[in-house]
């Protein structure tokens, strides 16, 4: 009898469930409205952002919590909760039989189900409530199972405050992921939710403490909570909030490249160092992956200090590089065959036109050769190489390449940009370092896993090489060994710059106020460089900058071509119509055949250029083949003056 009795129970309670579903299907907004999370590269928790309404609530999984939590929660909440269909009817007549015996609540009898459609909907805590209750129960583990049941209670559970579910009430309270949760620790967060204000360690430790003695002593073993976790609330993750931001919105789960731990350790070196600096004086720092150019690390500010414009992130500001680019004219000019590392160069008052540069310390060198004069950062024989490879291909290599140079509004690319007459930004030229330290492409940095990526050419492999090996020497102060740097400091020391590479590992630095003022007596070598050495010491060793093709960095000892491509103009690039434009072209076999359009141009067969001078204003395609028949093409515009 009792036996018909309960199957007619399963059945009326399915049917009930059954309808339910159809005619009032649950409310799962309170499961859809979570928060961010942002991950490094191997699904650690960088950044966590909370749900509209600042409630920290993350969608919550069995995977995301040990499975010794959920042994201990449905002990203590739901024994029978992979017996029964979503309510337990021995649970709820002991429940009953206590409160007529005592005439009060002793056990609620309520079936982790029962609690997962109270936490979706919150109600008065009524008898139509608890049938409302009892039948949604039915109807979610119909509708969902009892892994989705789970996920419900997982992620909604109170915990105390504006916490919701196991993720954050771990994170907030003892500053781990829920995957690592101790004994103590997972009986407290089975504990919370039935009495998630009472129970909260940072107000009531002592009730705390006693829930937890009892559920541990019931659960067969472990010692009770200690003092040391009723201190406070943690704080939740919140590694570089502002490259985060950039990010979003987008899916609940982020996946990032940093690596949580180097983020940790870069961003404790970077407060250290900003306690040192003067009012107002910020620093930026990024780490990357030279053979991905994936970011690993950055550091865009101190977000908690306003007075550095902590809010900025300071990877994205555009400053004048000083000599940062200067190894970028070498590498064009060692790839047009203008200069090789032994050239000798002239360091003597020169003007170019109505320009005069002059060197930082106003001297002259004389004669010296284009290695040196790169590894000591020389004014002169920069701009006179910038002079020959042209400073508007200059800048439309390097825009191809994937980095924006930002001139002043109305200005045209001229000789000024070797020496920081031009804005860019630190990620863009890590992002035109990782070219050296890698093969030579360019690429833009990437900072999510899905992000598309495309590589471009830019620097041949062999000249990309040779400048690598230029800029390969010893820190100052015995720092790393294996690591090629160059240093750069704007007018007025208002930015400080430090870049370097090994094989491994591109890293960029910046000092400076945000607000462009200048910093006395700051430069790149002094300011930037130190900090360099100390990112590089984070790093594990790697192997010298780049390995040469051959020893001798000698350009008469031939060596395997590079593919034919088009080194300007770039493909897109906008020309102006008066004037002659300089083709250029690199790798491939000689001679080569200039084409505009398909009409041949004149071109010495020794040469990889070619002199064009457009009939005027459209739209033309501009062709390079070499002697095997391999070709590359560039549809550019040229415009009128205005």
């Amino acid at each position: 009898m009792i036996l018909r009795l309960l199957v007619s129970g399963w059945f009326l309670l399915a049917a009930a469930g059954a309808a339910m579903d159809w005619a009032f299907p649950p409310d799962l907004s309170r499961l859809a409205t979570v928060g961010i999370e942002v991950q490094d590269h191997a699904g650690r928790s960088l950044a966590l952002l909370p749900a509209p309404g600042g409630v920290w609530r993350f969608r919550t999984r069995q995977a995301d919590v040990s499975p010794a939590f959920l042994d201990m929660l449905i002990a203590v909440e739901d024994r029978r909760f992979w017996a029964h269909p979503g309510v337990d009817p021995i649970a709820l007549v002991r429940a009953t039989a206590q409160m007529l015996r005592t005439g009060r609540v002793v056990s609620g009898g309520s079936s982790l189900a029962m609690q997962a459609a109270r936490l979706l909907a919150p109600r008065p805590r009524t008898l139509r409530s608890k049938l409302i209750e009892l039948t949604r129960a039915v109807q979610l583990e119909m509708t969902y199972g009892r892994a989705g049941v789970l996920d419900i209670w997982l992620t909604l559970a109170p915990y105390g405050g504006n916490l919701e579910g196991v993720r954050a009430g771990s994170l907030a309270w003892f500053g781990v992921p829920a995957t690592a949760l101790e004994p103590a620790q997972a009986a407290l967060l089975v504990a919370i939710p039935r009495r998630p204000e009472a129970l909260r360690p940072d107000r009531h430790p002592d009730a705390a403490r006693a829930v937890v003695g009892r559920i541990l002593t019931a659960d067969g073993g472990g010692q009770p909570l200690p003092d040391r976790h009723a201190w406070s609330r943690h704080p939740l993750p919140r590694h570089a909030p502002q490259v985060v931001a950039a990010l979003l919105p987008r899916t609940p789960v982020v996946r990032t490249t940093l690596d949580l731990p180097l983020q940790t350790a870069l961003e404790r070196m970077a407060q250290e160092r900003l306690q040192a600096l003067p009012a107002r004086v910020s620093l930026a720092i990024l780490i990357a992956e030279a053979s991905t150019r994936d970011i690993l690390a950055a550091f865009a500010g101190d977000w908690r200090d306003p007075n550095r414009a902590g809010a900025l992130d300071l990877t994205r500001a555009v400053r004048s590089p000083g000599s940062a680019l200067k190894p970028f004219i070498y590498a064009l000019a060692f790839a047009d065959g203008t200069a090789a590392p032994d050239t000798r160069l002239a360091d003597l008052p020169r003007h170019f036109g109505a320009y005069a540069p002059e060197n930082f310390d106003r001297g002259f060198t004389g004669s010296i050769t284009a290695a040196e004069a790169l590894r000591r950062s020389l004014n002169l024989p920069a701009v006179a190489l910038l002079n020959e490879v042209g400073p508007l291909r200059f800048r439309e290599t390097v825009t191809a390449a994937g980095a924006t140079l930002h001139l002043p509004d109305g200005a045209n690319a001229s000789l000024p940009l070797a020496l920081g007459g031009v804005g860019i930004t630190l990620r863009d030229a890590v992002a035109l370092y990782a070219a050296l330290a890698d093969d030579g492409t360019g690429a833009r940095l990437r900072l999510c896993t899905t992000d598309p990526q495309a590589r471009v050419p830019f620097l041949p492999r062999r000249d990309a090489a040779i400048v690598a090996d230029v800029l390969t020497r010893r820190f100052p102060n015995d720092g790393p060994a294996g690591v090629a740097w160059k240093t750069g400091t704007s007018w007025g020391g208002r930015d400080a710059w430090a870049l370097g590479f090994d094989a491994r590992h591109v890293v960029g630095v910046w000092f400076g106020r945000p607000d462009g003022t200048p910093m006395p007596d700051a430069t790149g070598a002094s300011l930037a460089l130190p900090m360099l050495a100390h990112v590089f010491d984070l790093l594990p060793k790697a192997p010298r900058a780049v390995a040469l093709p051959q020893a001798s960095p000698d350009r008469s000892v031939p060596v395997a071509a590079d593919a034919l491509h088009l080194l300007f103009p770039p493909p897109g690039a906008v020309l102006s119509a008066d004037g002659a434009v300089t083709i250029r072209a690199m790798g491939g076999r000689r001679p080569l055949s200039f084409l505009v359009d398909g009409a041949p141009l004149a071109a010495e067969p020794a040469r990889r250029e070619a002199m064009w001078r457009p009939n005027g204003p459209g739209f033309f395609r501009v062709t390079v083949q070499d002697a095997d028949g391999v070709a590359t093409h560039a549809s550019v515009e040229v415009r009128a003056r205005p």
